[in-house]
């Protein structure tokens, strides 16, 4: 994993969405530049469709309740059963790679929603692999942004 350069992050607030409100609705799109090295994460009411290429190796995000209590859910496309399976695995290892860095990202990106909101740091991180191959398709609990850092 490389780790995470601040200036190679840019951030857009969409919807009229501000850098503190609302928490709910509040979507995440990070995308990034294979080029470049860049990452450029994009917050509004709803997932920024118009930023994802053909590729799909985006990360995306959005907080949710389950009753009283908020968790962060991340969704990480990688096939519908139109890649071969082994392509599949070779993204699953890749997204599991690098989806540190790219909450370490979305934390950092969104830094003042969270320093409004201390307890978001607590709060659990689950990531929903998606695949039409059942060894792929997993959700997994992966701590909490507090513990990234450590």
């Amino acid at each position: 994993m490389a780790n995470f350069i601040p200036e190679k992050l840019s951030v857009e607030y969409m919807d009229g969405l501000t850098a503190t409100e609302p928490v709910i609705p509040r979507y995440y799109t990070l995308t990034h530049s294979d080029v470049t090295g860049e990452l450029f994460l994009a917050i509004g009411k709803q997932y920024s469709w118009d930023k994802i290429n053909p590729l799909r190796d985006e990360v995306l995000g959005e907080w949710r309740t389950n009753g009283i209590s908020l968790h962060y859910c991340v969704y990480l496309y990688i096939d519908q059963g139109e890649l071969k399976q082994n392509v599949a695995a070779k993204r699953t290892e890749i997204f599991r790679r690098e989806l540190s860095l790219a909450l370490t990202a979305i934390r950092y990106g969104d830094r003042f929603l969270f320093n409004a909101y201390p307890t978001l740091d607590q709060a659990s991180i689950i990531v929903n692999f998606m695949s039409a191959y059942p060894q792929f398709a997993k959700q997994e609990n992966w701590g909490n942004f507090g513990s990234l850092s450590k």
